[in-house]
């Protein structure tokens, strides 16, 4: 379990408090996830047995972040389609610009009928003078491998402003301070109520058990996000000092076109036709919110689009560059190849490391001139392309790592088996097998 422990560890810790882990694209249809679950079951019955080197902790980050670029992909590309059209899609859609990225995001989330030529809308500012802090209880630091909990049995009491859970762990003869810490943080990780468990390390060696809400603010009445109490293992739980109040939760505090409000969250909607996220305090700069012509929304995606693809090129160019399966790093490498001659009519370039780099101005200026459907059409292109990758290794991320094979499946008498392919595909499976 200590290798599970790590890449959970290594998974919250890089991805677990993104922004884009709250994008709307991660809601699906059924008709989608029956679609996913044919692909997976099609690649899976052709796909050889193999085995992962499990101690192999590269290897096993790797697996993540594959899934990760083409879940960032999947998204980038989701934002620049309406249902079956393209890119041109956006010559009809309304695009939030925010004049302070850095401290407010914005996205138009209302109606997109019309051009914004015949449906004008007033801007609006935005001040941000604090943001919205979640709880957090962060424990004693203790030598890891010290034994400071006696064999037998702990529970405490965790206490939310709605809801209460009991939590059980049993103490093993001969288990560390550590590994009582990270007992508790399977309990609170997997039990989904709402915290995140984190391991801290201090300059000493010693190490921490830190509770931190997902929730933010407090509403008007509750003094606290979370409680922790025990009658039964008291000191247990003030050996660890995990019910200490570290930082109290906090709402933020903005002004809207001058006037002071304040809200639970960072993130919330205006007039239910934009979403906002603040990110940062202004100090006296406020953002201003309008919208981006249609020609400078697309060079945006454009410029999105590219910034995905390069995070996976060099995210399978690291991989390879330590092992010998380089199959990522061909596959997209070979559509920034394919696009190259495309790419320069639109001012895109190809470096000579592969990534790829725009020059937004000269993107304008081919949308703008009578080009405008040939430009259109190779960022389409370019789309799709990377689209289908995402596909590839969201269905099988395996296929791109350093594995044994074990055994072929026998031509022609295959079976379906999806949940068996990847301990990374979604589903944990006994390592046994």
């Amino acid at each position: 379990m200590a290798g599970i422990s790590s890449v959970y560890d290594y998974y919250l810790s890089t991805y677990g408090t993104e922004i884009r882990s709250q994008s709307r694209y991660d809601t699906h249809k059924k008709s989608e996830l029956r679609d996913t679950y044919n692909k997976i079951v099609k690649s899976n019955k052709e796909s050889p047995l193999v085995k992962i080197n499990d101690d192999d902790i590269d290897l096993q980050r790797f697996a993540i972040d594959l899934k990760e670029s083409a879940r960032d992909v999947n998204a980038v590309v989701s934002a620049l389609s309406s249902e079956e059209e393209g890119i041109e899609s956006m010559l009809h859609k309304k695009v939030a610009q925010s004049s302070n990225e850095d401290s407010v995001w914005a996205e138009y989330i209302g109606a997109d009928s019309g051009s914004e030529s015949n449906q004008p809308y007033k801007t609006f500012s935005i001040g941000v003078n604090a943001l919205a802090t979640p709880q957090i209880n962060t424990g004693n630091f203790l030598k890891p491998d010290g034994r400071n909990f006696e064999s037998g049995n702990i529970s405490f009491d965790l206490y939310t402003p709605n809801n209460s859970y009991e939590f059980q762990l049993t103490v093993d003869s001969g288990d560390t301070n550590q590994d009582v810490q990270n007992k508790i943080l399977r309990l609170v990780n997997t039990s989904d109520i709402g915290l995140s468990a984190h391991i801290l390390k201090n300059s000493l060696g010693q190490t921490a058990l830190q509770l931190q809400s997902k929730q933010t603010g407090l509403a008007e009445g509750e003094e606290y996000l979370f409680n922790l109490q025990s009658s039964t293992s008291w000191n247990e739980l003030n050996r660890l000092g995990i019910h200490n109040v570290t930082q109290s939760a906090s709402n933020s505090s903005f002004t809207l076109n001058g006037k002071e409000h304040s809200s639970l969250s960072n993130t919330f909607t205006i007039n239910k036709e934009f979403e906002v996220t603040l990110k940062s305090p202004t100090n006296g700069d406020d953002a201003t919110i309008g919208f981006k012509s249609s020609t400078e929304a697309i060079a945006d995606g454009a410029n999105q689009m590219i910034r995905v693809y390069n995070s996976m090129l060099q995210t399978a160019q690291k991989y390879s560059t330590g092992h010998s399966n380089s199959r990522l790093f061909s596959e997209v490498d070979g559509i920034g190849n394919t696009m190259d001659a495309e790419f320069q009519a639109i001012g895109i370039t190809r470096e000579g490391d592969g990534t790829l780099s725009i020059d937004k101005d000269k993107m304008t200026d081919a949308l703008d001139n009578g080009n405008s459907i040939q430009a259109i059409a190779s960022l389409n292109k370019f789309k799709n392309m990377l689209a289908r990758q995402a596909d590839r290794v969201s269905v099988n991320p395996i296929r791109y790592l350093d594995a044994l094979v074990v055994e072929y499946k026998n031509p022609g008498r295959t079976f379906s088996a999806p949940y068996t392919q990847s301990a990374y595909s979604g589903m944990m499976i006994d390592k046994s097998m």
